[in-house]
C-alpha cells in the first residue's frame, strides 16, 4: 500500500499557496487565541458570479485543488476524494440560524444544501466537470486518513490513475466558542510559534485545506513517496501506543533507528503531548523530532498539513527554522515518521520516503 505524491497545494495559517516548496517567512501569530487561514486571491481560479454562491470553506477548497492539479499538469483526476471531520461548518450554521428565526418554516435550502459534507468535492468536479469516482469521508480524526485508504485501494487495483484526494476544516466563531466550553483550548492568548513551549492546558485551534495528487507510478517530479498509513482507536496506555509503532515499522521491514525525522503532533496540551515526550525518551530516543501544530493549529484533519510539510522537506531537504529539531540531522532526510493524535483519541501514523 504506497502512493507517489506527484504535487500538493495547501492554504494554511502560513503562507503555503502557490509556490511548490516553504514559504520564505514563517508567520507567528502572537497573543492570539486561534489560527486562520491565509486565503488566495479567489479570482485567480473562480469566476466572481461563481464564487458570490460558495462558502468560505469551499472557495479555500476549489482553489487548493484546482491549484494542485495545475501544479501537475493533471487537468482531469481519475478520481476526487476528500476527508473532512466537521464539514462545512459556516453553512451548516447559517442553516440552523434560519431553522431558529423563521421558526421552522419558509426556509432557504441553499444552506441545508451546501452545509453536507460532501459539497467540497462536488464542487471541485463541477469546477472541472469530472464525472469520476468523488467521494468523502468523515470519521473525526481518521477523515483523512480514510480518504487516502480509499485512494490506496484504487491504486492498488489500477497503479496507472491519478487521485486527487484532499482534507478540509474551517473555524467559526461559534464554533470556537462551543468548543472552548469544553477546555480543548487555551484560555489565555499565546504566541502560536512558541506553542511546543506552552505546558498548560488546551490547545490553540487553526483550520486547514489540503490536497494531494496521488499515483501508484512514479515521476521525476514526485514530492514523495508515502509508503504506508495506519491508524489505532483509543490505545489503552503508552505500551500499546509503543508496540503499534513498532508494528507498523516492522511491516516496512524498519526500527527506530532508520528514520530519519520524526514529525509529532505536540500541541501545547501539557496532558496530550506527555505521549509525544514518552516516545522521544524511549523508543524514539535518538531520532530528531521535530513538530507542526505550531504553524496550522489544532483541527480534525491536521495531519494532511503534517503530510505537507514532510513531503517538502524530504524534497528540498529543508525544515523551516520555526520547527527545527533540538538535535541536528546528520546527512540527508530520507525516511520521515508522523505521528500525530486527536485528543487522545484518534491516533495515525505515516511514512514518508524520499524518491
Amino acid at each position: 500500500m504506497a502512493a507517489y505524491i506527484k504535487g500538493a497545494a495547501v492554504i494554511s495559517p502560513q503562507k503555503t499557496f502557490g509556490d511548490q516548496g516553504f514559504p520564505e517567512e514563517i508567520v507567528g501569530y502572537h497573543q492570539v487565541s486561534n489560527l486562520k487561514c491565509i486565503e488566495p486571491v479567489y479570482r485567480d481560479f473562480i469566476d466572481p458570479m461563481v464564487a458570490r454562491r460558495m462558502s468560505r470553506i469551499v472557495k479555500m477548497g476549489v482553489c487548493s485543488a484546482l491549484q494542485c492539479m495545475r501544479d501537475t499538469g493533471i487537468s482531469m483526476p481519475d478520481a476526487i476524494i476528500a476527508g473532512t471531520g466537521l464539514g462545512c461548518l459556516e453553512d451548516t450554521e447559517k442553516f440552523l440560524a434560519s431553522v431558529y428565526t423563521n421558526d421552522e418554516k419558509l426556509l432557504n435550502p441553499t444552506p441545508f444544501i451546501q452545509s453536507t459534507h460532501n459539497t467540497l468535492a462536488g464542487a471541485i468536479a463541477l469546477a472541472v466537470k469530472c464525472h469520476n469516482y468523488n467521494a468523502t469521508y468523515t470519521h473525526r480524526g481518521f477523515s483523512f486518513e480514510g480518504a487516502l485508504t480509499d485512494a490506496f485501494l484504487h491504486l492498488e487495483e489500477n497503479p496507472q490513475l491519478n487521485i486527487l484526494a484532499g482534507s478540509f476544516d474551517e473555524l467559526t466563531t461559534h464554533s470556537y466558542q462551543i468548543t472552548s466550553r469544553l477546555g480543548l483550548w487555551k484560555n489565555h492568548p499565546v504566541n502560536s510559534l512558541e506553542l511546543m513551549h506552552d505546558r498548560s492546558r488546551g490547545s490553540l485551534p487553526g483550520e486547514g485545506v489540503a490536497f494531494f495528487m496521488l499515483s501508484g507510478k512514479n515521476s521525476p517530479t514526485d514530492l514523495a513517496l508515502l509508503k504506508s498509513v495506519e491508524t489505532f482507536y483509543k490505545p489503552g496506555n503508552y505500551k500499546a501506543i509503543e508496540q503499534r509503532i513498532d508494528h507498523f515499522l516492522a511491516g516496512q521491514g524498519l526500527k527506530p533507528v532508520d528514520i530519519d525525522l520524526v514529525i509529532t503532533g505536540i500541541n501545547g496540551d501539557t496532558t496530550r503531548d506527555q505521549v509525544y515526550h514518552q516516545l522521544m525518551d524511549r523508543m524514539l530516543k535518538g531520532r530528531p523530532f521535530t513538530c507542526f501544530k505550531n504553524l496550522c493549529g489544532e483541527y480534525d484533519t491536521s495531519s494532511s498539513f503534517a503530510l505537507w510539510l514532510a513531503a517538502m522537506i524530504l524534497k528540498t531537504q529543508r525544515i523551516p527554522e520555526a520547527i527545527q529539531p533540538g538535535d541536528p540531522i546528520p546527512g540527508e532526510i530520507n525516511r520521515i515518521l508522523i505521528y500525530n493524535h486527536l485528543r487522545g483519541n484518534n491516533h495515525v501514523l505515516y511514512l514518508i520516503e524520499r524518491c
